[in-house]
């Protein structure tokens, strides 16, 4: 079944609008970021305008799918037990990588194509992937995971098999962006970054290092 097949005319009306990267971005910017741990597929992410990281990426990857891109998401993954990880929709033009996210973090969310390559791409969220403790916590990023491969489970319109991917994704091989000496000497986030990094946050989407 299609996410199409699935949508009113008023919610194809909207996908079809959805014309650039830019404007894939702008649609998840303006729905609600639900800190609920529930995976959505991109049907009812329309449907219901609202998600997490997890659900804004599958969701841009099947908006992305319909503008020309492949969908492929990767994910960037923190220090252990200190952050959340945070799932990207990657696109390629005019020969560089860029991004579509949904965040509770406002520096973790859209990228030009301006970086050639993956580990560019992923470094460019490093300075703006903190906890709320002020601790950097970006440690890794794992390979690109094309969605395709889920065309039969549905990942479009079934959320089942968004937890599939889900999974996979965790189970990827990290490709670590540090060494264990940069990790050593890095800073705390001064209180300028901290406050433009979390404003408009939901409070109870934000990690909390040290709770269960």
């Amino acid at each position: 079944m299609t996410l199409e097949s699935q949508l009113n005319a008023e919610e194809r009306k909207l996908l079809a609008s959805l014309t650039t990267p830019r404007k894939i971005q702008d649609f998840l910017d303006g729905i609600a970021y639900e800190a609920e741990y529930f995976n959505r597929a991109p049907v009812r992410v329309l449907r219901e305008r609202q998600g997490h990281c997890l659900d804004g990426a599958l969701f841009a990857a099947a908006a992305l799918r319909r503008i020309g891109h492949r969908p492929l998401v990767l994910d960037l993954t923190p220090e252990p037990l200190m952050d959340d990880d945070h799932v990207l929709a990657v696109f390629e033009q005019g020969g560089g990588y860029g991004a579509v996210a949904k965040s509770n973090f406002a520096g973790l969310r859209f990228r030009e194509p301006v970086f050639r390559t993956l580990r560019e791409l992923v470094m460019s969220y490093f300075e703006d992937y903190f906890n709320t403790r002020g601790r950097k916590t970006l440690r890794g990023y794992t390979r690109l995971l094309d969605l395709t491969k889920y065309d039969a489970a549905g990942w479009e319109t079934e959320d089942a098999a968004c937890d599939r991917i889900e999974k996979r994704l965790q189970s990827m091989k990290s490709i670590p962006v540090l060494t264990p000496e940069m990790i050593r000497v890095l800073t705390p986030v001064d209180a300028r970054r901290m406050a433009a990094g979390l404003h408009g946050a939901d409070e109870a989407g934000l990690f909390k290092p040290g709770i269960a």
